[in-house]
């Protein structure tokens, strides 16, 4: 029986360096941003086990014979170490969701995720006790921000905490805990499953920035987290303009065949900025210095420009650096480009005035822009009087 009242949180991410050349081999960094998914967790009625999603309009709820039923009816079929089950002898969990195969929408594969992943930790670990479960997100759902991974990571924090998997480090009178590196690797496996039932195919990235925090190095399959890294203060902005990403990967790929020898040291030179970067990120909690900042901002400069020459580039991301440029602010695209969201350095001399007049262009451009921060920390147990106002009621929209 679980008995306590916690929230659980996870960031979402943004690539800061790396966008496209990584599919290449080269080097990219991601790093977690500082708007949220929140997972709040409370004792529920005997017997049932309950869901709630108001962002997408889900309010689910089962009876915990039922699940085990359905548990024991769903044989796992293993693709690696422990795959979610994925379907077997009588009814499938779609079925048993009501929910039509293959539906893509986000209510559908949200609910989806959320079954997969109780049914595969209640089989290994003991039923999930009965609790009432609501999510809600500050991140923006299908803008490359993470927030499917956000949600991933907060359920498997939370479902593996209630079944005594991991412990619930947050001791009373305690606002926020994280668990240990250890429980921190159980949590990002069984989130990386839950994004594999969402997406089909991951690279772990998004799963591994919602985990850890801070920011990583991606290269190759091969995900490193970097030591000690300084939370920086960006504006975020969507250009709500959509893209396809699997296009604009196929564009740049059709330009390196075509022209191999102009392309290729473009991506090197985006390898470069990406390690660079790195060097300088690492550097900053060791030595703080102002003389960082002009040599982040140079690095957005250029690496945007490369990123416009790879064909990733849209007016509404020109339109969006030209506007901060008028500010003395500096801005790249991140994530796959050709519209969707851009990100813009805000060094520690930036007057409040500058920042605001750039947000008020921004939307006047018919943008939307968020004043948030990079390098934030990844997923954590807070007790819910810790949580802001604005938080607390969206939690309380169920």
């Amino acid at each position: 029986m679980w008995a306590r009242e916690l929230a659980v949180s996870a960031p979402g991410k943004v690539i800061l360096h790396g966008e496209h050349a990584v599919v290449l081999g080269k080097v990219a960094l991601a790093v977690a941003l500082d708007l949220r998914t929140f997972l709040r967790l409370r004792p529920g009625a005997e017997g049932r086990l309950s869901v709630s999603l108001p962002g997408v309009g889900v309010r689910r709820s089962w009876d915990t014979p039922g699940l085990r039923a359905l548990r024991g009816r769903v044989a796992g079929k293993a693709r690696g170490k422990e795959e979610l089950p994925r379907g077997g002898e009588g009814l499938s969990v779609p079925e048993f969701a009501g929910i039509a195969a293959g539906a893509s929408a986000p209510e559908s594969l949200a609910t989806l995720a959320f079954l997969y992943m109780c049914l595969a930790i209640s089989a290994k670990y003991g039923d999930v006790p009965s609790v009432d479960i609501v999510v809600c997100s500050e991140l923006p759902t299908g803008a490359g921000l993470g927030s499917s991974a956000a949600y991933a990571v907060c359920l498997a924090a939370a479902l593996l905490m209630v079944c005594g998997a991991i412990s619930c480090p947050l001791q009373e009178g305690e606002s926020t805990a994280r668990w240990t590196e250890e429980e921190l690797t159980l949590i990002n496996s069984w989130a990386f499953r839950g994004e594999q039932v969402i997406h089909g195919n991951s690279s772990g990235v998004d799963n591994a920035v919602g985990t850890w925090g801070g920011a990583l190095r991606y290269q190759a399959g091969k995900i490193t987290p970097l030591k000690r890294v300084p939370t920086l203060r960006i504006l975020l902005t969507n250009t709500k303009v959509p893209r396809s990403t699997k296009i604009l990967v196929a564009g740049v790929k059709e330009k390196i065949l075509k022209f191999p020898a102009i392309m290729n040291p473009v991506l090197d030179s985006i390898d470069a900025i990406s390690q660079e970067c790195q060097s300088v990120l690492e550097a900053m909690p060791e030595n703080p210095s102002p003389e960082h900042y002009p040599v982040l901002e140079e690095f957005f400069d250029i690496n945007q420009h490369h990123l416009n020459v790879l064909g990733v580039g849209h007016p509404s991301l020109d339109k969006l650096c030209q506007v901060t440029a008028s500010h003395s602010l500096h801005s790249k695209l991140t994530g796959a480009g050709g519209g969707g969201c851009g990100i813009t350095l805000l060094p520690p001399d930036t007057s409040p005035l500058a920042v605001e007049a750039a947000k008020q262009d921004l939307c006047a451009c018919g943008f939307e822009c968020w004043e948030t921060k990079i390098g934030a920390p990844g997923v954590t147990l807070h007790s819910c009087s810790s949580l802001s106002a604005q938080v607390l009621h969206e939690l309380a929209q169920s």
